[in-house]
């Protein structure tokens, strides 16, 4: 009796061992995820990685040198277009400037003079023009000297000298003013390359100098960068460039939010290739500039360069290689079965395929699950 207990109790282990084996491995190894097969468009996506850039980038520099006074703006901060930026030191620029507006109004005030004084001269004229006219009659009847028809006509010809001489002075005054005027207008120029402008609506992206440095003419102190032209300078293999159009639209990922995708557009391809890389520089902008932004950040870029339209898709993971074939597990009556494809077109996370059904269910092969074979038993 003791016996058959001891051979009960070894087939119940065996059952209860197989029964586990059953449930906690065979059933695990053989049951596979599936995916189905869709019907619809596929885009064909060209990648690349690159750097957020701009096409104008606007270096502001110092027109003339001299210590900054003040620089009201900084990184990461907009300004708009005629905002003062910057101011330098001007030095004696200013006393010089008080002094030449005194000097074009002296040349004005003896221009005034000058011309008053032609004024009164004139009108001496027409008196010792009556006086000479007067001797003249006079002297022809005999009622005048000789000595005072030569005095009155000596007083006509000092006027007409001194006439003269006052519209050479007025001359030399006019002469004056356009000179001051000038000298007062380069001044003016001058001073004003002390004072630095924004050119455009912008975004600071560098400061390269601070109030109090002495900074030489045509020295960089800010970069402004006109938003309107901010792209990603992406490089695209030769190989797989040629279906880059402008125009195309583009998916953008930048590395500091990953997470996010941006709609951009081609605006540009450089029409000069790397000659070490092999690589093209396509130029691809936001539809919508994400605020802020960094220049020179990386980020990846994915053109739909092409769409083939109304396919059978899979997933790229579903595929798999069998007997030196690509296709799809699927499930036939509890066994696998493998359908070999042909490939149409691949996209970023699908395929296009001829040779399968839409709405097929397909195995997904892992390396938790048993290896599939044809005939292999599937849950």
């Amino acid at each position: 009796m003791q016996k058959w207990l001891k051979y009960l109790f070894v087939v119940l282990l065996i059952m209860a061992a197989a029964t586990l084996f059953y449930k906690k491995v065979y059933i695990p190894k053989t049951t596979y995820e599936t995916v189905s097969s869709t019907r619809g468009d596929l885009s064909i996506e060209v990648y690349g990685i690159g750097n957020v850039g701009a096409k104008n980038i606007y270096s502001i520099t110092a027109q003339t040198g001299g210590k900054i006074l003040s620089i009201l703006t900084d990184e990461g901060k907009w300004v708009k277009k005629g905002d003062l930026l910057i101011s330098i030191d001007s030095v004696d620029i200013p006393q010089l400037l008080a002094e030449s507006k005194i000097a074009v109004a002296k040349a004005k005030s003896e221009y005034v003079a000058s011309q008053k004084e032609i004024e009164s001269l004139f009108a001496q004229k027409r008196l010792a023009q009556i006086t000479y006219i007067r001797y003249e009659k006079l002297k022809k009847q005999s009622f005048a000297s000789k000595a005072e028809f030569d005095k009155a006509k000596a007083d006509l010809d000092v006027i007409d000298a001194q006439i003269a001489a006052s519209k050479a002075h007025i001359t030399s005054a006019k002469m004056e003013i356009d000179r001051a005027e000038k000298g007062l207008n380069a001044l003016n120029e001058k001073l004003s390359r002390y004072k630095i402008y924004a050119p455009i609506d912008g975004y600071v992206i560098a400061r390269k100098a601070e109030v109090a440095q002495s900074v030489l003419p045509s020295q960089t102190i800010l970069q402004i960068v006109d938003p309107k032209s901010i792209w990603i300078k992406t490089y695209i293999d030769e190989k797989i460039s040629g279906n880059v159009k402008v125009g195309q639209k583009a998916t953008i990922k930048l590395r500091s939010e990953y997470e996010k995708r941006f709609v951009g557009t081609v605006k540009r391809i450089v029409a000069q290739s790397d000659a070490v890389t092999q690589e093209r520089e396509v130029n691809v902008a936001f539809d919508s500039l994400p605020i802020p932004f960094y220049i020179n950040e990386q980020a990846e870029v994915s053109i739909a360069s092409h769409t083939y339209k109304d396919v059978v898709k899979v997933p790229t993971h579903a595929l798999s290689y069998y007997n030196e074939k690509t296709g799809v597990w699927v499930e036939e009556s509890g066994k696998a079965h493998f359908i070999a494809l042909k490939v149409l077109a691949r996209g970023h996370k699908e395929v296009a395929v001829s040779g399968l059904k839409e709405g097929e269910t397909i195995l997904i092969e892992s390396s938790k699950n048993k290896a599939l074979k044809e005939g292999s038993s599937v849950h």
